[in-house]
């Protein structure tokens, strides 16, 4: 598939690089760039971050960036429950390939909290999260080929919960079939309206899952990555 071949709606922009690394030098420039603008006003800013293998080398070339991370809050969008030991945890993937150098001065704010299950560790959650700013200063998603975000998945019972904006929670338990471990996730509420949002992607299927959510994408509960493709948000692609 063709770059010219996507219908993104207008003012959506889309970078194309031919190597994983040239999207992630990319990326982490104009992230560094709003974190650094940001920080010229505010005392603090935010920067959400998606787990997967894809972010690695963004990862990578973020932390080396000379920003004054000790005023930057680093936070998942979303978490497996499971224990931060666990391969599985984008906890420990955030802990050990961006929060390292320069960024290990970040202050990280955890989704995962202790419990049994999401629905148990959410007040934690809320807790942790009292002094995240809203809205977001930048966000970073991923996207799955079925089109969830975050862990917005169309399978998951409490889709509906998570992705009503006019509901005061900013984190939502999420048990979709579909998946292995039971999630917790930034809300669509506390995901919109983000200062800097990015689409991160590898790979020709997703720029094909892409292709599909730009059609029909009002059915936002079908393929919640809908809800993003909208003014001012920067699609990264490579390869």
């Amino acid at each position: 598939m063709k770059m010219h071949d996507l219908n993104l709606p207008e003012s959506v922009d889309a970078y194309f690089f031919d190597t994983p690394g040239d999207t992630a030098v990319a990326l982490a420039d104009a992230v560094a760039k709003h974190l650094s603008e940001r920080l010229l006003i505010a005392p603090r800013a935010s920067l959400v971050v998606s787990g997967g293998s894809t972010p690695l080398p963004f990862f990578e070339a973020l932390r080396e960036k000379p920003l004054d991370w000790a005023r930057i809050d680093v936070l998942l969008a979303d978490e497996r429950w499971v224990s931060e030991d666990d391969n599985d945890s984008n906890t420990r993937l955030v802990r050990e390939s961006l929060l390292q150098g320069p960024a290990s001065e970040a202050r990280y704010l955890s989704l995962k909290q202790p419990g049994d299950t999401p629905a148990d560790g959410l007040a934690a959650a809320e807790t942790a999260l009292e002094e995240l700013h809203l809205p977001l200063d930048v966000l970073i998603l991923g996207m799955g080929n079925d089109g969830h975000t975050a862990s917005l998945f169309p399978d998951a019972p409490e889709l509906d919960q998570a992705l009503d904006t006019d509901s005061a929670a900013i984190v939502a338990p999420m048990t979709p079939p579909s998946q292995p471990q039971k999630r917790i996730t930034l809300t669509l509420r506390a995901l919109s309206r983000a200062g800097f949002t990015a689409l991160h992607l590898k790979g020709d299927d997703k720029l094909k899952t892409l292709q599909g959510a730009c059609s029909d994408i009002e059915n936002i509960r079908e393929m919640p990555i809908r809800a993003f493709l909208k003014p001012g948000l920067q699609v990264y692609w490579s390869a």
